[in-house]
């Protein structure tokens, strides 16, 4: 142990964790914090005899840290080191620390949330920010806080930003150094038209020229690994292996890259990100770095997270040439050009996933919210409840229901998971094991482009059958054939697959999984489906599905009008009537018809929003009838309704007075306030009517008016009036708007002798005046008459004399008497 740098740590460590139920520790690669410091906790007194628990993001991670910790122990894995990962376990009643994938923590916390044979949960590699991992912690830290304050929290990283989790945590902060030496970084960017595998060969043949030391590539993922290896193998010899290391290897595979090299052989690994962290490769003097990595991204056209190219952040990048310093002073060849920037660390992936799992999670253990460090969109998890719903694992309160706790025991997606209990019989049991295998992989077929999944099941088949499987990669099909087979198991499923099933039989089990996405063939455009949800999408005119009545898509395109249907399968009427009887409803319904201006009465039969079949359902019913008016009314808004000018002046009224006297707490009479009521306002005077041109202008005026009492109309008046008197005696009539102060528009010499403008509701709103000519043309707009007619009314007087002289211009128009008239003749 005292070949770590975290050993001088560790003592601190045991101390802080007496102290504190809760730590954060900064450790570089190489210091030794995932193996060292778990044994270390061994000895802690608050431990009582209990676990260790240690989250690993990767299973490659979590075999070679138990691994590691077994050996210094002197005892093979399962004895008192053990770990779990899916579909595989290596623990005992003897194991004190187990290591396990992030994944499993939840379904741990959920089936015992006291923990209560576990001391402390170290959170490995946390800057990862995994989403199962951030759950992970929320949910620890959540039974800290209300149900056993002993549980001890380590969260672990190399690059985190230490100090912010610490606060947000409310948590002390160690830091350890590493143990790392000087790497020489160069960039090398790619040639023209060079692609990524050839300038990794040439990448790899130069460190192999000019430095001594095995060789660590990153590349994103298996297919590139696999593409870089055959490109690499004319430069295997004895002196020379060409090694990959994956997720999806095989143990044995994995363990020969993690041990160390036989003496006078050089290495190249070629590595996906599971070498960025966790685990050590021996020899590694030289690190090439492709800057890309493989990260889960919501991908709308399937509903789900997928697996996505991205570029790395600049925290990997470093850790990434830190692996090639790791024995003494290295090189490291970065594949993008030295301008290029990087994010500098890592998204949190709940920040961008498809949240469905989550929103299950957090509805099995009973809580809207839980301490994360970043919370959930609220936008995403309120679609993700959406989908639990409509799979039946939410209740309309959005509380978890037996199905959905039996999905959330199998830990896959909700989708897969509801597919994967639906099923009718061990034979389709099996079929929906190879379809949650199809769908979880990489798309086996190779070229062309076909929607259906028939095509991708019978390469499957070809495959068990050992013929080779038709324009479809033979490597995939054997990783797809063996998690079916893995699903089998999980499900106790002792059945095996069918060779060959009706041409609709993957769609009747793949409904279940995309009950959303069922679409049936428009009847007049047989490449269009409506689907369940309402939206329309339409087939590739060459596909392989052309002609189905019925679909269930389980990927989309979506774009603006409509949305292309990528991948799907036919499924049979019958059986969705059979499995959601609950979606098809009969109805008697009112419509409103454009072309005859009216309702109509329809008996139509829907799944969900697909129509099935419509007829006449006769006369309107009254009710029905007066209710479908008020849907169209606010569907079209206010204006296609008969107003009077005095009623939309009266409602413009009232809303100007909300704004000028709150206090009044007049009623809300904008246009959004009045959709929204028109069940109280407006459909008594609908009663009897399947016409709104039959609905009389007096009547709805009325019925705007009826919310009032006299008293407060009688107010209304007074503060807001609908006309003036002037000084000419005369009463105008001024208009009101949804915004400005109301307008009077009266010619000038009616307002002789008035010195100041007018005022409305008691004095707080100046009206504003439409000065007009004899005419009645406008000849100024003031809301202050006094400054017109000491700065302004001398030119208009000049230039309206001539053009109008039988109207008077005094000189003097404070004490002129005001008239509507002209003079009399031969004055």
């Amino acid at each position: 142990m005292s070949d770590f740098p975290i050993q001088s740590l560790l003592p601190d460590i045991l101390d802080a964790l007496a102290k504190h139920p809760r730590l954060v520790l900064e450790a570089p690669p190489g210091a030794g914090k995932t193996t060292q410091v778990p044994l270390a906790l061994l000895a802690a007194p608050w431990r009582e005899g209990r676990k260790i628990l240690m989250l690993e993001p990767r299973r490659v991670a979590a075999r070679a840290a138990a691994g590691f910790m077994a050996q210094q122990q002197g005892e093979p894995v399962g004895q008192s080191v053990g770990y779990r990962i899916r579909f595989e376990s290596k623990v005992s009643a003897a194991t004190e620390v187990e290591v396990l994938t992030e994944g499993l923590l939840t379904r741990r916390i959920q089936d015992d949330p006291l923990l209560e044979d576990v001391a402390a949960i170290i959170f490995d590699e946390f800057h990862e920010r995994h989403l199962a991992g951030d759950l992970g912690l929320a949910m620890a830290c959540d039974i800290q806080q209300q149900l056993r304050p002993d549980l001890r929290l380590l969260i672990m990283s190399a690059t985190l930003d230490g100090e912010r989790l610490a606060k947000q945590l409310d948590a002390p902060c160690l830091s350890s150094e590493g143990r790392s030496f000087s790497v020489d970084v160069t960039h090398l960017p790619t040639r023209k038209d060079e692609p990524l595998i050839a300038q990794c060969r040439r990448a790899v043949e130069l460190a192999l020229q000019q430095h001594p030391g095995d060789v660590l590539v990153f590349l994103p993922g298996q297919h590139e690994i696999q593409r870089l290896q055959d490109a690499l193998t004319p430069l295997v010899s004895a002196q020379l292996e060409v090694l990959a290391l994956h997720g999806n290897l095989p143990v044995e595979q994995q363990s020969r890259v993690l041990q160390p090299a036989g003496k006078g052989i050089r290495r190249v690994v070629v590595a996906s990100n599971v070498a960025e962290s966790s685990v050590t490769l021996p020899g590694v003097r030289v690190v090439i770095d492709s800057g890309l990595a493989r990260e889960p991204r919501f991908d709308p056209s399937s509903g789900f997270s997928r697996l996505q190219t991205v570029s790395i952040s600049q925290a990997s990048a470093d850790q990434r040439s830190g692996r090639a310093g790791r024995v003494s002073s290295g090189w490291c060849y970065r594949l993008w050009p030295a301008s290029q920037r990087l994010e500098p660390m890592r998204r949190a992936e709940i920040q961008h996933s498809e949240l469905s799992s989550l929103a299950l999670e957090l509805a099995a253990w009973g809580g809207e919210t839980l301490p994360f460090i970043d919370p959930p969109p609220i936008g995403t998890l309120q679609a993700a409840r959406d989908l639990l719903l409509a799979l039946g694992a939410l209740d309309s309160e959005r509380r978890i229901t037996a199905l959905g706790r039996r999905m959330l025991g199998l830990g896959t997606h909700p989708r897969m998971a509801a597919m994967l209990l639906a099923v009718h019989d061990d034979t389709e049991k099996a079929l929906a094991c190879d379809l949650a295998a199809l769908i979880e992989a990489r798309d086996p077929l190779i070229g062309g482009r076909r929607d259906d999944w028939q095509a991708r099941w019978l390469a499957l088949v070809d495959l068990r059958a050992r013929r080779a499987p038709h324009a479809a990669s033979n490597s995939g099909l054997k990783l797809i054939d063996a998690a079916a087979a893995q699903w089998r198991r999980r499900l106790r499923c002792e059945t095996l697959p069918p060779d060959s099933v009706p041409a609709h039989a993957l769609g009747d089990v793949l409904l279940h999984a995309f009950p959303d996405r069922i679409g049936k063939q428009h009847e007049s455009e047989p490449l269009r489906y409506q689907l369940s949800g309402g939206r329309m999408a339409r087939l590739h005119p060459d596909s392989t599905l052309y002609g189905e009545p019925w679909l269930c898509a389980s990927e989309l395109k979506f774009e603006a009008k409509e949305a292309l249907i990528l991948r799907a399968a036919p499924i049979d009427q019958h059986r969705l009537e059979q499995d959601f009887p609950e979606r098809f409803l009969s109805s008697e319904i009112v419509r409103w018809d454009e072309r005859s201006n009216a309702l109509v009465a329809r008996r139509e039969r829907r799944f969900d929003q697909i129509l099935l079949s419509s007829q006449s359902g006769g006369k309107v019913d009254p009710e029905q009838a007066t209710a479908a008016l008020c849907a169209l009314v606010r569907q079209k808004g206010l204006d296609i309704l008969p107003w009077t000018e005095k009623a939309q002046q009266f409602r413009l009224r009232v809303c100007r007075l909300r704004e000028w006297l709150p206090e009044l707490a007049l009623p809300d009479l904008s246009e959004p306030a009045l959709l929204a009521t028109l069940e109280a306002w407006l459909q008594p005077t609908l009663r009897g009517k399947s016409r709104l041109d039959s609905l009389d202008a007096a009547a709805l005026g009325d019925a705007l008016f009826g919310l009032f009492d006299w008293n407060t109309r009688q107010q209304i008046d007074r503060l807001a009036p609908t006309s003036l008197k002037v000084p000419s005696g005369i009463e105008r009539t001024m208009a009101y708007a949804e915004d400005g102060p109301p307008v009077l528009a009266v010619k000038l010499q009616e307002l002789f002798g008035l010195a100041e403008s007018p005022r409305i509701a008691d004095g707080r709103v100046t009206v504003m005046l439409h000065l007009l000519s004899p005419g009645g043309k406008p000849l100024q707009i003031t809301q202050d008459l006094k400054n017109f007619w000491n700065s302004t009314y001398a030119e208009v007087r000049k230039e309206m004399k001539g053009r109008y002289p039988r109207h008077p211009w005094p000189e003097d128009p404070w004490n002129a008497p005001a008239t509507h008239r002209a003079k009399p003749r031969g004055t």
